[in-house]
């Protein structure tokens, strides 16, 4: 007698029974209709080769203007050292959370760190830009009110504003472009400093007193800070705004803090973007210091491609996630990395492969015909599967697929694979063109972001792809950063203040 298990009843079955044959073992039958998610070495060659060409142009005083990839200097001169100490405050924004942190540094390593993460609602996120930051004035005011922060000596600050900024000094930055689903009006090619300081003023029981801070020491470095007094009946702090920064400069500064030779940042996250140190030489647009021998540049290489060097890379899927997005014909790297958006093209193969009858015999719930419906977290959960689709099968059900075959398991895995491959792939492109641009021997390169983090063969698949890429001479290792945009945006204040006063710990006791 021949017994014909229901697909998911079988499927079921293994799952109690471990008789399901492994993941492995199931044949992908649509490996030919994802080959276009697939980038040769060749292809990758080409796209790294291309992305030195927009880096070296965005660097030059003269090719700037037109470059897609704007390589913004920082104004960014000195790595931590160890002998940082004292309170610092930092802001944090780059995505669907804010943050304030409060934190500590002293000897031996010393380390402390309060946090308090604060929702930034949808509607702001696309609303009016005096919203936003009125938003963030009012999660400081409380964070400040909260831990008693009360001392008559000035507390540091660094602001984590994880979008394509335009430096024109370490507290200055102009807004160059939204990003991560944010539209806020009124903000594009204003300074984000003056805005947030116009918000804390509006604070009703805050007063704002601004005092310019120059700092002998390091030069332009830290041009000037901006003293910002906080009074509210039970408290009364003052702070200074000692460097806006972004997440991937926030990063390398939080990963040199422990390994010196951190000399690359990359972020694989909400976006993606990448940071490095640079020769002063080379970076023709900055003012600043020149007698300090190095900068770190912000690439904002997520526009890379904006320009039509993705085009022969970029599939249908790429195409209608951006032209529905927020920003069409922008971030086009970003956009084929990033975890914004790697669930969505993933559900779009998945879409489209149905309605070819490859995929489900063709049908499809509401939940999996809805944009943006597949998170970027189910990618990592279904290539975590060891064996029987454990998390594939949870993850369909999710997504209102309650009968999908062994085989439909095995083709939505295998498109899960490709898209994160290539994302991974695609990054390790661009580490190998600053790799070999910089062409020092041994570098360490500081990575953050919840794709790198949660993905659970991404760092592998991007170590394999750049040692492929690099020149054979290089060495380098990825160091995962201890909260990049948070405690990176302290040790630029820490940084600072050492600077300007070596021998003090800015008023308050260390451990």
């Amino acid at each position: 007698m021949c017994i014909v298990l229901h697909p998911i009843l079988r499927a079921l079955y293994g799952l109690f029974t471990g008789a399901t044959s492994s993941s492995s073992a199931v044949r992908v039958t649509i490996k030919e209709d994802c080959k276009s998610l697939l980038l040769s070495n060749e292809q990758l060659t080409t796209l790294m080769n291309d992305m030195d060409g927009a880096i070296r142009q965005g660097l030059g005083k003269d090719t700037n203007p037109s470059s897609i990839v704007k390589c913004y200097v920082t104004y960014v001169q000195d790595l931590p050292n160890g002998t940082e100490r004292g309170k610092f405050l930092a802001l944090d924004l780059g995505g669907t959370n804010f943050r304030v942190l409060l934190i500590e540094l002293g000897e031996n390593n010393y380390f402390h760190m309060d946090s308090e993460i604060f929702k930034v609602p949808a509607h702001i996120q696309t609303g009016k830009g005096t919203e936003l930051f009125d938003h963030i004035a009012k999660c400081l005011a409380e964070f400040i009110k909260k831990h008693n922060l009360d001392n008559k000596k000035a507390l540091p600050l660094g602001f984590t504003f994880s979008f394509p900024l335009r430096q024109v000094g370490l507290t200055k930055g102009y807004l160059n472009s939204w990003t991560k689903g944010f539209n806020c009006s009124g903000v594009v090619d204003e300074d984000v400093v003056r805005l947030l300081k116009e918000a804390i003023k509006r604070r009703k029981g805050l007063n704002l007193r601004l005092t310019a801070i120059l700092n002998d020491a390091t030069g332009t470095l830290m041009s000037c800070a901006h003293k910002t007094r906080f009074s509210n009946n039970c408290f009364d702090v003052e702070i200074d705004v000692c460097g806006i920064l972004n997440d991937t400069t926030g990063t390398l500064m939080s990963c040199a803090w422990k390994n010196p030779n951190t000399k690359i940042a990359v972020i694989v996250g909400t976006g993606c973007n990448a940071c490095y140190v640079e020769k002063v030489e080379n970076a023709e647009l900055f003012d600043g210091d020149k007698t300090k021998p190095y900068v770190i540049v912000n690439t904002e290489w997520g526009a890379f491609g904006d320009d039509g060097k993705l085009d022969a890379v970029r599939t249908k899927y790429d195409q209608e996630i951006d032209e529905d997005s927020l920003n069409p014909g922008q971030q086009r790297f970003e956009k084929m990395i990033s975890g914004m958006y790697m669930g969505e093209i993933v559900r779009l193969a998945i879409v489209d492969l149905a309605n070819q009858n490859k995929l489900f015999e063709g049908r499809l719930s509401e939940q999996m015909k809805t944009k943006g419906a597949f998170g970027t977290s189910f990618v990592s959960d279904i290539e975590s599967d060891k064996a029987n689709y454990r998390e594939t099968l949870k993850v369909l059900s999710e997504m209102g697929i309650n009968d999908p075959s062994l085989v439909d398991c095995a083709n939505v895995r295998y498109i899960c694979e490709c898209v994160s491959r290539r994302s991974a792939h695609l990054v390790s492109a661009g580490l190998a063109a600053l790799l070999n641009k910089m062409d020092e021997k041994t570098v360490t390169i500081g990575v953050d972001g919840s794709v790198y983090r949660f993905h659970p063969y991404f760092h592998k698949l991007m170590v394999e792809k750049t040692k492929q890429l690099i020149k054979s001479d290089i060495k380098f290792d990825l160091m995962l950063s201890e909260d990049g945009s948070g405690r990176g945006a302290a040790l630029v204040a820490a940084v600072a203040v050492r600077d300007e006063l070596p021998s003090t710990t800015n008023g308050f006791s260390t451990k």
